[in-house]
């Protein structure tokens, strides 16, 4: 639990960096990061990339997932 909360908040910062938003707090980069880590798997699983590489392949995929997250949160936001 403790390492989802973390890889979420990383994952989220760094989403957050990419996407030139700065972040969007404590809570929200974790919340970011969680729903990004459950998009970049099921996104992943998709390419048939395998991501069983550890903590740091754990915080790639849900960075991944939480860019695309704000992508299409934006894109919405937009339309």
């Amino acid at each position: 639990m403790l390492s989802m909360i973390i890889v979420g908040l990383i994952a989220g910062w760094l989403a957050g960096v990419v996407m030139k938003g700065g972040g969007y707090g404590i809570i929200g980069d974790i919340v970011v990061g969680i729903v990004g880590a459950v998009i970049g798997g099921k996104l992943f699983e998709a390419l048939g990339l395998a991501s069983s590489g550890g903590f740091i392949a754990s915080i790639i995929v849900a960075t991944v997932g939480a860019v695309v997250l704000i992508a299409i949160i934006r894109f919405i936001k937009r339309a």
